[in-house]
């Protein structure tokens, strides 16, 4: 099945409560209430909101609640059905929806990626934490595939939560937490991700994947492209909105500081709307072979997603940051975001409505 999907991804923060209990836990309602073909609950490690108040496990104080992103991804009926639910209970945070193309069943080996995704793409595969591929763990042996095709790179998320074809899981102390989500986010050139779609749907239980379109601006160093440069509305008067994100080695630096924590802090103080950081478990980039911690490692080598999304206007500025900040290490994406929805004490920004606009 290929179907044309949205992905609706929320960011917030892990303490934000409704009257009923905890965001967290009332989203994943919703979306397991709604059967949701895909979803998941993600941890990040330091971020900031549009009030910049800094959130980071590397202070007690400022720990005490970091970012979390949830990520949904359906039909776009059924996306678009959670939405007046999710906002009557989320009054912080940011909500995006961007389209997708959503991939499950047994067959992907006639998979055609379409003309829009022929170039730069961006693949999140859907895995449960105990499942098994290939005689190993289904997110090793998935990097191991993307890396043996010449991906560019992917990184390895851990979920807390989340619903594979409509089933939801959930983490607990006290269990083995198999069928818990968490997901494989690769970014590649569209021939080489479709390359291995085939084997990805023959050693995988459950086959459940997403393609998107992205930009690849930047590989370890080198300039490949500029940034989209958007308008700022499209035809109909709607704003545009675009995201930027970085992944890198938790141990790269810039001058001496690690390089995503100089990103969140130079975001923050350039007056970006927000940024969250995701620590991943495994992963790779360009020639490098898949790896994560190890035992007795001084450093830690597992992977950072650094996510900005802002106007393009916000985004050229970040860019700058950016640009500087990447200029040895880190893979740089750029993508278009149809919607956008900022909510605070003080007020909303932005909205629900899909944009549209030709690159």
């Amino acid at each position: 099945m290929n179907e044309e999907c949205l992905t609706l991804t929320t960011y917030f923060g892990e303490r934000d409560r409704t009257p009923d209990g905890l965001l967290a836990d009332e989203l994943l309602e919703i979306y397991g209430g709604h059967r949701v073909a895909a979803s998941v609950l993600l941890r990040g490690t330091e971020g900031f909101g549009r009030l910049h108040h800094l959130r980071t496990d590397r202070s007690l104080s400022l720990s005490e609640d970091l970012p979390v992103v949830s990520i949904a991804v359906d039909r776009r009926e059924r996306i678009e059905a959670m939405l007046e639910p999710l906002l009557q209970i989320k009054r912080r945070g940011l909500v995006t929806l961007e389209h997708t193309r959503l991939l499950r069943g047994g067959d992907l080996d006639h998979v055609r990626v379409p003309e829009q995704l022929a170039q730069d793409t961006k693949l999140t595969v859907y895995v449960g934490r105990q499942e098994r591929a290939n005689g190993r763990s289904a997110w090793a042996a998935t990097c191991e595939e993307l890396h043996r095709r010449g991906v560019a790179g992917a990184t390895v998320l851990l979920g807390v939560d989340g619903t594979r074809n409509g089933r939801r899981a959930r983490a607990r102390f006290f269990s083995r937490n198999a069928e818990v989500p968490m997901i494989v986010l690769a970014v590649g050139a569209g021939e080489r991700i479709a390359a291995a779609l085939p084997e990805l749907g023959r050693m995988l239980r459950e086959p459940l994947l997403t393609l998107e379109r992205v930009r690849v601006c930047k590989r370890d160093g080198q300039l490949l492209v500029a940034p989209h440069e958007p308008p700022a509305t499209d035809e109909r008067g709607l704003s545009a909105w675009q995201k930027l994100t970085v992944i890198c080695s938790q141990s790269a630096t810039h001058e001496g500081q690690p390089l995503n924590v100089q990103l969140i802090r130079r975001l923050r103080s350039g007056h970006a709307a927000g940024a969250t950081s995701l620590r991943g478990i495994w992963g790779f980039h360009g020639e490098h072979p898949p790896h994560g911690d190890r035992l007795l490692q001084i450093r830690r080598h597992v992977p950072v997603i650094t996510v900005a999304i802002d106007t393009p206007e916000q985004i050229a500025r970040a860019w700058a940051i950016v640009d500087e900040l990447t200029a040895e290490h880190g893979l740089v994406t750029s993508e278009l975001v149809p919607a956008f929805s900022a909510m605070s004490a003080g007020g909303s920004w932005g909205g629900l409505r899909l944009a549209r606009w030709e690159e």
